[in-house]
């Protein structure tokens, strides 16, 4: 291209909408040293922090989601919607984009909203098996929708391009052997590990599963690898002191977890859109426990389309005293049903998705 790109990008909220939007303009920087960026994200929200930590800068509009839980306080949302559509518009004018990317969360919808209306080219990200209600409506407008599932209902089907998430490098090239792995963390190479990932503030609900269950851990003689997240680190060190834990690594935050996923020869974790994408490309069998406040409940329709397709087993989060230890052990215990699980887990694995969803804007330019 003989002129300079200009690149606007919008998502946030939750990581699960800043690390995709991240990932496409990292992409897009290997290609164009010199193309500029900007990003547009909602006012005390992470992206605020997260974006400039990337290196690229942002800008932040007043904006909000409807809140359930105190009807009283959306009162002044459509007054906020007004103003962040006015800010949007005028950074947009001012920075002049070549095309607009939008990856979910409160901050796209006015930024993306205002790009098509001035003619922007404008694409989609789109995380999870459930759409968002802001990417359901911009999809009409935009050019593509790139999204980490087949079908995904509120998109116009001709618009569906099925690419994937971005997820970390490391993850994509730095998985190794499983018996290495698994000696560079100071585990038996011959012994079933387990590896439990709740996110980096963890999972109350998987972190109350392995304390009532350290006992048959060590009967069967199996090896944990349990990320308790900061919330609960402390409490589950100190009343875990009088247990046998003498297979069990009890972590707060797990920094190489790509070498957590090939020491693992089963993971239990949540269902985020990005865990999961990081899974599918991992190829270890699955028990997911889909978190059951996440929005319009998309963590179990994100669980579900690898469990249609015999890709992970799930226990929802109202089950897990009944259902979680014999789910859990029938996989343990199944050669044959873990090999399926992996084998089928391909089918999810897009390991090129930052590449293949930049390839695929530049195609619809």
């Amino acid at each position: 291209m003989d002129k300079k790109l200009r690149i606007l990008l919008s998502g946030g909220g939750t990581g699960g909408h800043i690390f995709p939007a991240i990932a496409i303009a990292d992409e897009i920087r290997k290609r164009f040293p010199d193309a500029e960026f900007l990003f547009i994200g909602a006012n005390g929200k992470m992206e605020m922090e997260k974006i400039p930590q990337a290196g690229y800068k942002i800008e932040g509009i007043d904006i909000a989601g409807i809140d359930r839980g105190n009807l009283l306080s959306n009162l002044g949302l459509p007054f906020k919607i007004l103003k962040s559509l006015s800010k949007a518009k005028k950074i947009i004018k001012n920075f002049a984009p070549d095309f607009a990317v939008g990856t979910g969360g409160f901050a796209s919808g006015p930024a993306l909203y205002e790009a098509s209306k001035m003619g922007i080219p404008v694409f989609i990200q789109e995380q999870n098996a459930h759409a968002g209600v802001t990417n359901k409506i911009l999809s009409k407008k935009a050019k593509a929708v790139f999204t980490a599932y087949p079908e995904v209902a509120g998109f116009p089907t001709e618009k569906i391009k099925f690419l994937g998430n971005p997820i970390r490098e490391n993850i994509v090239s730095g998985m190794q052997d499983t018996a290495q792995a698994k000696e560079k963390m100071g585990l038996n190479k011959d012994k079933l590990t387990i590896l439990s990932v709740g996110g980096s503030l963890g999972s109350r609900t998987l972190n109350n599963a392995w304390k009532s269950h350290l006992k048959q851990i060590a009967d069967k003689d199996y090896q944990l690898i349990w990320q308790t997240g900061k919330l609960d680190y402390k409490d589950i060190l100190a009343e875990t002191k009088d247990t046998d834990t003498s297979n069990v690594q009890i972590l707060e935050f797990i920094k190489n977890m790509e070498l957590a996923y090939s020491a693992a020869d089963i993971i239990v974790s949540r269902a985020g859109a990005i865990a999961i994408s990081e899974l599918a490309v991992a190829q270890k069998p699955v028990l997911l426990v889909p978190f059951p406040f996440a929005a319009e409940d998309h963590q179990t329709k994100n669980a579900m389309n690898l469990v249609e397709k015999n890709a992970a087993r799930m226990v929802k989060d109202s089950e897990m005293q009944e259902k979680f230890w014999n789910t859990l052990s029938e996989i343990c215990e199944n050669e044959r049903v873990r090999k399926e699980m992996s084998d089928n887990l391909k089918y999810f694995a897009k390991p090129n998705a930052a590449k293949e969803i930049v390839d695929e804007i530049f195609n619809k330019l």
